[in-house]
């Protein structure tokens, strides 16, 4: 029987403006930006080792001038649900328990009190886990965090590396591609949600 529904957050729940936001912050192009920058800062940063001011100050010590300010006003502006998402997480309320499954860092929180508030029970992200998809250790930790076991959980996420890991754990997992398909997934696993929203 599925107890709860896993979802990644960004471009599976809702659409990520992170590199537009990197952008404007640093005003370089992702190509520059990201052979300038130390490529393991944002993964620790994920998985909670870093704060965000440590964060920002790996930019300065890459000789990258960055304006968290700005970074954060376009993050913010450009978050919005992908279509169909906000329906099916609200038909689940009540069939299961609705979990998100992301790798990001504390700017969860945020999301947390303003686009997923209400829409789900736990709010679940690599700095709270200390681990990233696809390392085993984040969906092992995820199941304790919802205690639950491999069988008992779906989990949605729109890369396949993730999905697969979490197939290798013995979890039922689906590639996002939109709504639509994902209901019908979720449906076929037993979960009794209406065709269409």
């Amino acid at each position: 029987m599925i107890r709860a529904v896993a979802f990644d957050l960004m471009d599976t729940v809702l659409h990520d403006p992170f590199r537009e936001a990197l952008e404007a912050a640093t005003e370089l192009s992702l190509t520059e930006l990201f052979a300038r920058r130390e490529p393991g800062v944002y993964p620790a940063f994920e998985r909670g080792e870093l704060g965000e001011d440590d964060y920002w100050a790996h930019y300065a010590e890459a000789g990258i001038t960055a304006d968290p300010v700005a970074f954060h006003r376009v993050r913010r502006a450009g978050i919005r649900w992908l279509p169909g998402m906000q329906a099916l997480l609200d038909d689940l309320d009540g069939l299961v328990v609705r979990a998100t499954a992301s790798n990001y860092p504390i700017w969860v929180e945020q999301l947390a009190e303003d686009h997923l508030a209400g829409r789900f029970e736990h709010i679940i992200a690599s700095c709270h886990l200390g681990a990233r998809k696809p390392d085993a250790p984040f969906y092992e930790r995820l199941l304790d965090a919802l205690r639950v076991e491999p069988a008992e959980v779906l989990f949605v996420d729109d890369r396949e590396e993730n999905v697969r890991a979490a197939q290798a754990l013995g979890i039922a997992a689906h590639r996002y591609l939109d709504a639509y398909t994902l209901r019908r997934w979720i449906r076929e696993h037993g979960v009794e949600l209406p065709l269409a929203a």
